[in-house]
């Protein structure tokens, strides 16, 4: 993939540069050695030669008899965490290998023969965003409306009018002949939960049948080629499909290592979906874009749990969640014991721009995935594993079981500091070559 700019470049600029990096983004996605430059195997092999020199010239006392007993239980926790991502792995490729092809024809056999929703809504929220940005997800969004022949009614989340008036403007402009209705509603209390409800509450007044289909998607989602048509017909090919979510990319105009970051965090999405929809269940119907068949989310319930979702906690009482409406449509599902699916070849870009050195926006991302998963977790797991499904049950539970687990590693070493200072030598490679075996595993679900 090409370099991504350190600074954000000047309206017209940035909107070719998005349009650049999608092109990119639409063409197959590279294998095996053709993801590789020079430059990065010559890194590689560098980095395997430290580590092989370390491990051979470099003092071990992983194995003295005082200290003995710390590695073992670090190797214990180390085998069982990479054997539970093994297991994602294992299930990865029996997804995309066997059940992947089989839905996939099916689907396309469906909208192939003409199968059609009878209506599409389109909840999208989106405040002050960044006119190249807008006029992008538009686009995309107009030309996969006339590819698909539906009947469509766009609703849209504002909260101030310069929003409204990029939209308005880029449909006189570029889509005039769109055969569909775009609804502007302007949120009257902050926050996306609010802004979500009210355009539900305006969907639920046009009283639409109940295998009308409702994607929900963000302002800064641009979608990839053939998304909408794709998603629909998983619902067309399978009448039991409550939900489901897309596969995701990230353009980002900021530091290089964000980028990079993100490209892993999404590559690990990709296998940990893969697996998880194995189980007819997913552990987030993301907020970028998810789409919902009407029967089960009209109704106050539904819309109640977006925009007033609270937890009660022993300490600090009952608190409304600000964030995450993804994790809260995901809980009311899984409460339905609703069918969810992942869609790996229906693709959205998001398009970032950090304008700082990135530390707080990683800092904030964290808080907010993370803070999301644990409280939506805890209720989740109270559910049960009969209602939730085993696997994925399981799964909710290794994550809570993580926070603890990636602690004991770093407190025994400090520990065996007091024994012995070099027995951090030992850690620090098996850390170095264990990450890069990880990593090297996830590069086969990245791009580059």
């Amino acid at each position: 993939m090409k370099s991504i700019l350190s600074a954000t470049p000047l309206p017209d600029a940035l909107e070719h540069d998005i349009a650049d990096k999608l092109a990119l983004m639409a063409t197959p996605r590279p294998k095996g050695l053709q993801k590789w430059s020079g430059v990065q195997l010559s890194l590689l092999i560098g980095l395997l030669c430290i580590l092989v020199s370390g491990l051979s010239l470099l003092p071990n006392h992983l194995f003295d008899p005082e200290l003995v007993q710390f590695t073992y239980i670090v190797g214990a926790i180390g085998l069982w965490r990479y054997g539970w991502w093994a297991n994602h792995a294992r299930r990865s490729e029996l997804f995309m290998r066997y059940r992947w092809p089989k839905l996939k024809t099916e689907r396309d056999k469906v909208w192939g023969s003409g199968w059609r929703p009878s209506h599409l809504h389109i909840q999208m929220t989106t405040f002050k965003e960044n006119e190249a940005i807008t006029r992008h997800v538009m686009r995309a969004l107009c030309d996969q409306i006339r590819e698909t022949s539906v009947p469509t009614t766009v609703w849209v989340g504002t909260g101030s009018s310069s929003d409204e008036h990029v939209i308005e403007t880029f449909v006189k402009e570029e889509a005039a002949d769109l055969d569909a209705e775009i609804v502007f509603i302007r949120q009257n209390q902050p926050g996306k939960r609010m802004a979500i409800g009210l355009i539900m509450r305006a969907i639920c007044r046009t009283a639409p049948e109940p295998d009308e289909l409702i994607i929900f998607m963000d302002g800064d989602t641009v979608l990839g080629n053939g998304t909408i048509s794709r998603s629909l017909a998983m619902f067309g090919a399978d009448p039991e499909l409550e939900a489901a979510t897309t596969d995701e990319e990230v353009i980002v105009y900021g530091p290089a290592w964000m980028r990079r970051w993100l490209d892993l965090r999404f590559s690990q999405r990709r296998l940990a979906m893969q697996s998880h929809t194995m189980s007819d269940k997913v552990l987030t119907l993301t907020g970028r874009m998810s789409i919902f068949r009407a029967r089960l989310v009209c109704n106050e319930r539904f819309i109640r749990t977006i925009e007033a979702d609270y937890l009660d906690h022993w300490l600090w009482g009952r608190f409304r969640f600000l964030s995450g409406d993804d994790k809260s449509t995901w809980y009311y599902m899984l409460t339905h014991g609703a069918k969810m699916a992942y869609i790996p070849d229906a693709t959205v870009a998001t398009v970032e721009i950090v304008d700082d050195n990135g530390v707080d926006r990683m800092v904030q991302n964290l808080r907010r995935w993370s803070g999301n998963m644990l409280r939506n977790g805890s209720r989740a797991l109270a559910l049960g594993p009969r209602q939730v499904g085993p696997f994925i049950w399981w799964c909710i539970l290794d994550q809570r079981l993580a926070i603890w687990t990636m602690l004991i590693s770093p407190v025994l070493a400090l520990m065996a500091l007091y024994v012995q200072p070099s027995y951090l030598i030992g850690v620090a490679l098996w850390i170095m070559l264990s990450r890069l075996t990880l990593s090297l595993y996830l590069f086969r679900y990245a791009r580059s």
